[in-house]
């Protein structure tokens, strides 16, 4: 429940650039040279081209060892590799340490001036990374105690979006879920009265806002309405701002599958098949980012296109059993793709009297699916037919 919550905060990336200057630090992107390269920077990132954006980055921490700017970005490079898969923790410590330097830089500019809203958005932003990654690690502690901290220092850089479309970005992203979060969350209730209320349209209009005119922020904006989208039941846009971002960042492997899921959920079969296929040719490339999440959705896409369109079985069977290797892979057992896979095959095995692998893969569905899940219902159903008919084959043979 708290993961939701630090969502609020959690990605306020380079607004800093356009806030309050401090004595002694510079604010390193009023620069338009410095602009420019950092843009390109970020765009490598989003690319999954982590090595070119993090020699950026590197050069920026040479030059500027005591702002927090170079160790937000590191630490952000290093998240984009952990979001492709949420469960790796190969990344983590990396990744705490990048942001404690950040929030280290910055306490220095906030204890120097504690109206200084640049210092404010590197708080609340680094802190609300490390809230988001510790809730996904069940560590509630410390997640907790990131997710106050990085409310603390939201709330003190609220409201600025009349300065900048960039300033609008946390102010979206707080409207939007201080309002969805005790829609799904209402435990949650009791403990978001003490906020200020949010406004979702409103929260939604300034995401697009940002989107539309903010120069360092636009592709986060895009990337949370997409989401959005997607959770309101706007499929179309969902599909449009998806394909906008593969497009862009055609090796950004999260992005690239949120294209095909999103393709898939409006029936066009067509790119679901052609991108598919090319993030399993990814994944054997062993290109950044693209791993068993990756194929376990690319996989069961052409497993259904082949089974339910093209009625190529021995394609179907191929591409399930990847989805199911790949499911297993990266232990995502509650996965409705893997019951979903492992139901197919039983279904695809038992039409063809083949009951060993039916009762193999049926077995599967009913030891790691919930009991009122369609998928369990289903293969609770031919587990039952399986055993009707071995029945009268066993009474058959007697009578012979």
């Amino acid at each position: 429940m708290k993961k939701r919550f630090c969502l609020v905060a959690c990605l306020l990336l380079t607004t800093v650039s356009f806030a309050q200057k401090s004595v002694d630090t510079p604010i390193l992107l009023e620069n338009m040279d410095m602009q420019v390269v950092s843009t390109q920077a970020v765009n490598n990132m989003y690319n999954f081209k982590f090595e070119q954006a993090e020699s950026e980055f590197r050069w920026f921490k040479f030059k500027y060892p005591e702002h927090p700017l170079p160790y937000f970005l590191m630490g952000l490079s290093t998240w984009w590799k952990i979001m492709p898969n949420e469960d790796n923790k190969e990344f983590d410590d990396t990744f705490l340490a990048y942001m404690d330097t950040s929030i280290t830089k910055a306490d220095k500019l906030f204890d120097a001036n504690e109206d200084n809203t640049e210092a404010a958005f590197f708080l609340a932003a680094a802190y609300a990374f490390k809230g988001r990654l510790h809730s996904d690690r069940k560590d509630w502690g410390k997640a907790t105690v990131a997710s106050r901290n990085a409310l603390k220092y939201l709330e003190k850089s609220r409201g600025k979006g009349n300065l900048s479309p960039e300033f609008l970005f946390g102010d979206g992203l707080y409207n939007y879920y201080r309002d969805w979060v005790p829609e799904h969350y209402p435990a949650l209730k009791t403990i978001l009265w003490l906020f200020p209320k949010g406004d979702k349209e409103a929260g939604i209009r300034q995401l697009k806002e940002v989107a539309n005119n903010a120069f360092y922020t636009r592709t986060e904006a895009q990337y949370h309405l997409m989401r959005i989208y997607s959770e309101e039941n706007q499929g179309q846009k969902a599909y449009e701002l998806s394909k906008y971002l593969h497009e862009t960042f055609p090796d950004n492997a999260y992005f690239h599958r949120y294209y095909a899921r999103s393709a898939y959920a409006q029936g066009r079969i067509p790119v679901v098949e052609q991108e598919s296929l090319a993030i399993l040719e990814k994944i054997e490339k062993n290109m950044p980012g693209y791993e068993a999440t990756s194929g376990r959705y690319a996989s069961f896409y052409l497993g259904y296109i082949n089974h339910h369109l093209k009625r190529d079985t021995a394609a179907a069977k191929s591409y399930f059993k990847k989805a199911v290797a790949y499911s297993e892979i990266a232990k995502a057992y509650e996965s409705v793709y893997y019951h979903s896979a492992l139901t197919t095959l039983g279904k695809i095995y038992f039409n063809e009297d083949n009951f060993p692998e039916a009762r193999k893969y049926l077995e599967a569905v009913v030891k790691r699916a919930e009991r009122k899940s369609d998928q369990h219902k289903e293969a609770d159903r031919y587990l039952n037919e399986m055993k009707k008919k071995e029945k009268e084959k066993r009474r058959e043979k007697r009578r012979k």
